[in-house]
């Protein structure tokens, strides 16, 4: 009777450690941590880009984002998709998307392996706001089918130049021209200097497809200049992280996060990838 006690009571016991699952975050398995390139290039001086790459993922990091204008282009391109494929780090988009160029840099983002173009929308002040408008709307419409075609999403991003400044500036621009091919690059932390990130979040829904984080702190850039608020670590800023997850759960939010942060060293980088597992809770 002991022995036989003793046996069920293992055998519970080993069935309970079996099926009890592992700590997992509210976006564990659902969202995938990127940085861009500019992050590491310093750092990565000097060394081949394979190896650059495979610190990366030791790093904690599952893909990167390549600059078109300063990193990544027709000459350099077979290098960073042979380091991809070597690596294990994916190449998940480009940024830096113009309009005079948004086919070219949907063609490379595709040969690279990417998925989406982040784009930035320039803001001609010597014009009337309505004509950048009303530019910016049809050359975004006149790319949407080469992107469809190519299978690769143009992302609008939210940044300083006041073009597209509130969240439902952005959200009637999307809606404008159209086009699940057009949508957002959501940047947490650059509209904090003006508005609220989960009220973005909330107005913006489904139309972020992919997110930039980094933080932002409101009373360093009131009393150190504007530019000074980007200096805080992840997390410790004036950011509710909380709020924004909240809001990406509505949406089942699922897709790439890239670190968009000063640069720094190998360690310094697997901080910020560990603060990146925080603040969205992976």
């Amino acid at each position: 009777m002991k022995r036989r006690a003793f046996l069920h009571a293992t055998a519970a016991l080993g069935a309970a450690t079996v099926h009890t699952p592992a700590h997992a975050g509210q976006f564990t398995g659902k969202i995938r941590k990127s940085l861009k390139w500019n992050m590491a290039k310093k750092t990565a001086a000097g060394m081949p880009l394979v190896e650059a790459f495979k610190k990366l993922k030791a790093c904690g990091y599952d893909g990167v984002e390549g600059s078109l204008l300063t990193d990544v282009n027709e000459k350099n391109a077979d290098e960073w998709i042979a380091a991809s494929k070597d690596s294990g780090l994916v190449i998940d988009g480009t940024v830096g998307g113009r309009a005079e160029g948004l086919e070219a840099g949907i063609d490379l983002t595709k040969k690279l392996g990417g998925d989406s173009m982040l784009v930035v929308l320039a803001y001609p002040k010597e014009q009337p706001l309505q004509k950048t408008w009303d530019d910016a709307v049809a050359r975004m419409k006149a790319a949407a089918p080469h992107a469809e075609r190519q299978g690769i999403k143009m992302l609008i991003e939210n940044v300083w130049n006041t073009f597209l400044i509130s969240a439902y500036d952005m959200a009637r621009f999307i809606d404008e021209v159209g086009s699940p091919w057009v949508q957002v690059h959501f940047d947490i932390g650059n509209m904090v200097r003006w508005g609220v990130a989960e009220h973005w979040a909330q107005v913006l829904g489904k139309r972020s497809q992919k997110l930039d984080v980094k933080e932002y702190d409101l009373d360093k850039a009131m009393n150190e200049g504007m530019r000074k608020g980007f200096d805080k670590p992840l997390g410790e800023g004036s950011i509710d992280w909380a709020a924004v997850r909240k809001e990406l759960v509505k949406i089942d939010f699922t897709g790439w996060a890239a670190a968009e942060v000063k640069a720094g060293d190998w360690d310094y980088l697997t901080d910020v990838a560990k603060r990146m597992d925080k603040v969205l809770d992976l």
